[in-house]
């Protein structure tokens, strides 16, 4: 898998899990990579801290979809964060009405990262605003 190798000093917002990382903390992507792919982040000292959806032609490079070295990003991971975003929503939200609105899924605060959809009564609206979930749409 490509990486992100980031400055020295620039991890600690991605310890905190501030999923976003931003082309000024990249001192440089090893591996052939196209926007939307999975590249593992790497702090300068070679630690591993996450893997997120890498987009050059944007000053957020990087947009975390997992702390874990241990989960892989596949559609069966995507397919079970949706499935959480959607039970979280059902659960927080049990009386809103079928033919109510009502947003299933928030991107970043869903592990998700720019995916947004919404449902309103039977109708589900979805917007792609990353690379990465427009490679996995």
């Amino acid at each position: 898998m490509p990486d992100l190798l980031l400055k020295p000093g620039r991890e600690k917002s991605l310890l905190r899990h501030h999923p976003w990382i931003f082309s000024g903390a990249v001192a440089k992507q090893k591996g052939a990579v196209k926007p939307g792919e999975t590249v593992e982040v790497i702090s300068d000292q070679g630690d591993f801290l996450a893997k997120a959806a890498y987009n050059p032609m944007s000053q957020i490079v990087g947009r975390v979809w997992t702390w874990s070295d241990a989960e892989n990003v596949n559609p069966d991971l995507l397919e079970k964060l949706l499935r959480l975003s959607i039970e979280a929503r059902k659960s927080t939200c049990p009386d809103i009405p079928q033919e109510g609105a009502l947003r299933l899924v928030y991107a970043e605060s869903d592990r998700l990262p720019g995916l947004i959809v919404d449902r309103y009564a039977d109708t589900l609206v979805v917007q792609f605003l990353s690379a990465g979930a427009e490679f996995w749409r």
